[in-house]
């Protein structure tokens, strides 16, 4: 879809001091074209959130319509930066250490025990683990200062988190593992104590994630939309919360489904405290509030 040339179309709200928003049939263009790239749903009441966020890009192109941004996204970016840029600045990327932190409770007293069982009985010491839509990295450094801390330490384990984002900013954030001095106040004093290490000097007020953490963790690029998806299975858990609910429930399905592809045979499905599975795929089984366990063998999908 094309915009039209429109009279008066230029961003003047942060651009030039002027009250105008986007007009609908820009949104609906801008929005559809955010859908086929990103898989986001952005509902009507999300127009003055993108209306900000595209002025922000023409400001930074110095372009001063909606119409020639959207013909430089079409017609003048061949290699799809800019719009990977766009995508960027309209995603969220809401995140703590910690965060629901009942998950983290599961992981240690539950999980991780059904681990050590299963490496005394299998004889493989190893966890394959996804934090899919991983923002600037808290959940995953939360994931592996909790197993290091139920396994005491990697000694003697194999021990892999894949931690996967669309926005490619966030990413550059979490693979650096610094953080401003607040951002860390959920993790308890003895965590933060062992596993970061607090800046002086020139860097005082950042906390950086340690080396012995940041090895477990590898970082990539990941868009739910481009199939198909450069992780395999069987993995042992995903993590996956309050990323599902900026999509439609066909996107939803898909990715669910993508999901218990991957997962072995018991492996387990942390979702958003507002997200469910009801309704959209079988297989999981409740055990936990948002955490859902997979039954039976993993579907052929998985090697895709």
């Amino acid at each position: 879809m094309t915009l039209p040339e429109v009279s008066g179309s230029k961003a003047r709200g942060p651009l030039a001091g002027g009250p105008r928003d986007l007009t609908p049939r820009e949104f609906e263009v801008f929005r559809g074209l955010v859908h086929a790239h990103s898989g986001i749903t952005l509902g009507p009441e999300k127009r003055p959130m993108l209306y900000a966020r595209l002025a922000r890009r023409l400001r930074a192109l110095g372009i001063e319509t909606f119409t020639d941004y959207h013909r430089h996204l079409t017609e003048r970016d061949p290699r799809g930066e800019e719009l990977r840029r766009l995508v960027n600045a309209v995603t969220t990327n809401k995140t703590d250490f910690f965060r629901e932190a009942h998950h983290f409770q599961y992981l240690a007293e539950q999980w991780v025990p059904a681990l050590r069982a299963r490496a005394a009985r299998a004889g493989v010491r190893s966890a394959r683990i996804w934090s899919a839509g991983c923002s600037s990295g808290e959940e995953p450094y939360t994931i592996a200062v909790t197993l290091l801390e139920a396994l005491g330490g990697a000694a003697g384990w194999d021990v892999k988190i894949i931690a996967t984002d669309l926005d490619t900013d966030v990413l550059a954030q979490a693979q650096a593992g610094i953080y401003q001095d607040d951002r860390v106040a959920p993790v308890p004093d003895p965590l933060l104590s062992r596993y970061f290490l607090r800046g002086r000097g020139q860097t005082a007020g950042l906390v950086k994630v340690r080396d012995e953490v940041q090895a477990l963790i590898m970082f990539r690029r990941l868009n739910f939309m481009e199939e198909p998806w450069p992780i395999r299975g069987p993995l042992d858990v995903i993590f996956c919360r309050n990323a599902l609910i900026y999509f439609d429930r066909p996107t939803q399905r898909r990715i669910l489904e993508g999901f218990l592809a991957r997962l072995a045979p018991d492996g387990v499905l942390f979702l958003g405290h507002s997200e469910s599975i009801h309704g959209l795929v079988e297989g999981l089984t409740h055990v936990g509030n948002t955490i859902y366990r997979r039954a039976g063998a993993p579907s052929a999908a998985a090697a895709r």
